[in-house]
């Protein structure tokens, strides 16, 4: 049997669905900081609700607290230049990961984004999951919309909060270097949070022990960490039993989750699918197609979701067994988030939280999600079947350039 994650225990972790739910805890956690912030994001965007968390790290930073921003040079549009002077003058330390540059994607070093969404406060607090700094009545690219953005995130509490901020310094170390700029408060303050942490970790573990959940950062970088991602998703898979949920933005998985999905259906496990219904971007939209047939001959659901943008990367599996399995974050199941990007999910062992997670899903697939009938599918007109194999030709070339295989 595959070793599996080292899960901790005692740890306190709760679902929150969209910014409606999402952005008043962290606004709340921001506004009760009393040393540091770090927040990371894809995409960092003042429109509607973005605008109250960017006032709330204003006010963070004005108050001495030491905040630290990185957002994505892709994903990001640069901060309008009002924006740029007030987080400058409170003290908000604003960086850039992997500006594009003259050539844009042209580079392929260029397509190693940072697409993980964290923050984490005074090392005791972390959010972590899908969501953007982003309106969820909002899109860069279609204006308003008529329903929210459907996505989750976690905040939790325990060794993952420590965990997560000593990941997001060693990054925010490396911008500091390569672009030359020294600033040392932050190290200082985590170091003094660090002393304090470790003085009081007994105690903490103590209290939550009776009540804590058994939970596990998962994190995917181009160095040690390529892979962790799709094999804690691999492991989940294939000791379901009953059932497994996916409800993912981009789906393009590779051959052996495709696999361990099909193995999973044949075996007597429900597998059921929550993927994007809605037109958003020509490659994620249509290379997906293609891989659709294999799982839906298999007996696999397909449910596509249309009322707004589908942004969650959710997974539940057998949560209503003695062994459930749930996960929330960043990645999705495409070659871009388990090949080239940095992404955070959180991975958890609790009947409650899977049950929660669960009910969710089935309630967007019941009441507004489109099953996928297999005969229409495999009946979808000629020009569409085109635009779907030139996306994932396309895909799969751009992978070659690229140097990876999947």
């Amino acid at each position: 049997m595959k070793k599996g994650l080292n899960l901790g225990d005692g740890h306190c972790v709760q679902l929150l669905q969209g910014t409606v739910e999402l952005f008043p805890a962290l606004i709340r956690a921001i506004d009760e900081a009393r040393v540091a912030i770090q927040l990371e994001t894809y995409i960092f965007d003042l429109t509607g609700a973005g605008a109250d968390v960017a006032e709330a790290l204003v006010h963070a930073a004005q108050r001495g607290v030491h905040t630290c921003v990185l957002v994505d040079g892709f994903g990001t549009a640069p901060l309008p230049p009002a924006w740029a002077e007030r987080f400058q003058t409170a003290g908000v330390q604003y960086r850039v990961y992997s500006p594009l540059g003259p050539l844009g994607l042209l580079l392929p070093q260029r397509w190693q984004r940072l697409h993980r969404k964290l923050c984490v406060v005074d090392r005791q607090v972390l959010f972590c999951g899908g969501i953007n700094v982003l309106d969820d009545f909002y899109d860069p690219n279609y204006g308003a919309l008529e329903a929210p953005r459907f996505d989750f995130a976690v905040q939790a509490s325990g060794r993952l909060a420590s965990q997560a901020s000593d990941a997001m310094e060693k990054v925010w170390r490396r911008i500091q270097a390569v672009s030359e700029i020294r600033h040392h408060h932050l190290s200082s303050a985590l170091r003094s949070l660090r002393a304090a942490s470790v003085a009081s970790a007994a105690q903490r573990a103590g209290r939550k022990a009776a009540s804590g959940m058994r939970a596990a950062l998962v994190l995917r970088d181009n160095l040690r960490d390529r892979t962790r991602i799709e094999k804690s998703y691999l492991r989940a898979v294939g000791l379901a039993r009953e059932e497994i949920i996916i409800a993912n933005a981009y789906f393009v998985p590779g051959r052996k989750l495709r696999r361990a999905l099909v193995l999973a259906a044949q075996r007597g496990v429900r597998v059921r699918l929550l993927l994007q219904g809605r037109y958003e971007y020509f490659m994620q939209y249509h290379a997906a197609r293609p891989v659709y047939g294999a799982l839906l001959a298999a007996g696999v659901e397909i449910h596509e979701y249309a009322p707004s943008f589908l942004h969650a990367k959710v997974a539940v599996m057998d949560a209503q067994t003695s062994r459930p399995w749930a996960t929330v974050g960043s990645s999705n199941l495409d070659p871009l988030s388990l090949l080239l990007a940095r992404e955070a999910n959180v991975v958890i062992e609790d009947a409650g939280f899977a049950q929660d997670l669960r009910q969710r899903l089935v309630q967007a697939m019941d009441r507004a999600g489109r099953l996928l009938d297999p005969a229409s599918y495999a009946l979808r007109p000629w020009r569409q079947r085109a635009l779907d194999w030139a996306a994932f030709g396309i895909m799969r070339t751009a992978l070659w350039v690229a140097g990876k295989s999947y």
